[in-house]
């Protein structure tokens, strides 16, 4: 789930004053310098495999640039840090032993043949593509702020061999329209690095599909899941402790000065025995609701979210329309709205909110909008992240759009099948 990516940067109003479009353009110049070498490595290799290939020796040089391509999949994943911080995990399997077993292990992977195709656009497509971006992107609006000094030097110019410039005033004009194609152009350049960025990935990380990083991400998620549910764990003993314990020690005490008191006093003693009872039993089901709400046992999933949505401090339009659905299905769905309805109401600044929930085939799909700031980050908190790793337990998803001015979407995609009636 990368939901505030370099995509949703580019909506940005001050995107020249961040530093995206610097890390942009320095992915994009070393790109250019790494599609020279490897442009140039392509060439000599196989002209070289070819022309040996007659004498038998040239057979090792046409595969070459097969092996060189593994390499060159590290380098560009190191690479991708510059504009993403995320990582990007290397999709090759380990090795058997000794030289021979990392090529035939490597020759039978398809992340080999991924990375020679990569190699293949970076050196024909994406550095010549880059390399004019960056000319045209950089270098000219720098020729054009500089037009001043090179007239007060060398007298009239032809600016970029076809703007005459004649005098200062001129030059200066120059000067500040280069400055505005500047910051103009920190919109293709960034585009164009998160495209290259995008590509990368598709090619040289492992896919959602292939079984390495299924087990990784399973991995990943199961460590995540443990520590949610120690956290949930601590926060239901704390509860506990600080709640209906308290309210059930303080009964006992009452009940206590009860036994030893007559007339009036015992009486009222009972009385407000029997407060604190009440009290201690409210605290319980509150504390019982939020573990799994006895409405979604009960009634099902639209039901609770109704529920969820009268709470709300928040003004919520509910549109679920799903039939009853096994257990744990309906709890992940539920904990994703109230999750969602908990984060509108806490962080949005939103006037409305909405829940949608659709049952397409064996696909349950849950949306939350408002139209709060944006600006939710996946990564400000443990909540949603938790929600990514309980929805990814039932072969689902989930999406966050929360640009900068808003409006916010939560998006959870579940695998399921209706329950049996």
């Amino acid at each position: 789930m990368r939901p505030n990516g370099p995509w949703q940067a580019l909506a940005r109003k001050d995107l020249p004053a961040t530093s995206l479009p610097w890390r942009a353009l320095a992915y994009l110049v070393t790109g250019v310098v790494v599609g020279m070498v490897v442009l140039a490595s392509l060439v000599v290799s196989l002209t070289a495999g070819a022309v040996l290939t007659v004498l038998l020796v040239g057979v090792p040089l046409l595969a070459l640039p097969v092996v060189a391509a593994v390499p060159l999949g590290a380098l560009e994943r190191r690479r991708l840090r510059i504009l993403d911080a995320e990582p990007a995990p290397s999709p090759h399997r380990p090795a058997r032993p000794g030289p021979r077993g990392w090529l035939e292990t490597r020759l039978r992977e398809q992340a080999t043949w991924r990375a020679l195709a990569y190699a293949g656009l970076l050196a024909v497509v994406l550095g010549p593509v880059e390399l004019v971006a960056v000319t045209y992107g950089l270098l000219v609006p720098l020729v054009m702020i500089c037009a001043p000094i090179s007239v007060a030097e060398a007298g009239p110019i032809v600016l970029l061999k076809f703007w005459p410039l004649d005098s200062p005033v001129e030059a200066f004009a120059a000067a500040l329209l280069g400055v505005v194609v500047l910051l103009l152009a920190a919109y293709p350049i960034t585009a164009l690095a998160t495209a290259h960025a995008l590509l990368a990935r598709l090619l040289l990380t492992p896919g959602k599909g292939e079984p390495g990083e299924r087990l990784a991400e399973l991995t990943r998620s199961r460590s995540r899941l443990v520590e949610a549910f120690e956290v949930e764990r601590r926060r239901i003993e704390r509860d506990l402790h600080d709640g209906a314990q308290q309210r059930l020690v303080a009964l006992t005490m009452t009940l206590g000065l009860a036994k030893v008191s007559t007339g009036e006093e015992a009486a009222g003693l009972v009385a407000r025995a029997h407060e604190e009872a009440k009290l201690a039993l409210a605290e319980i089901r509150d504390l019982i609701r939020g573990i799994h709400p006895r409405i979604l046992a009960d009634r099902g999933l639209p039901a609770a979210v109704a529920e969820l949505a009268d709470r709300s401090p928040v003004p919520v339009e509910v549109d679920v329309d799903v039939p009853r659905l096994p257990g744990p299905v309906e709890s992940v769905a539920y904990f994703v709205v109230s999750e969602g309805l908990a984060n509108v109401a806490k962080h949005s600044g939103a006037e409305r909110a909405s829940v949608r929930g659709r049952l397409d085939g064996g696909l349950l799909t849950v949306e939350i909008r408002d139209d709060g700031v944006g600006g939710a980050d996946v990564t400000a908190g443990t909540g949603l992240a938790g929600l990514a790793d309980r929805v990814s337990a039932f072969e689902g998803r989930l999406m966050l759009s929360s640009p900068p001015g808003g409006p916010t979407l939560l998006r959870a995609e579940i695998e399921c099948l209706p329950a049996l009636p």
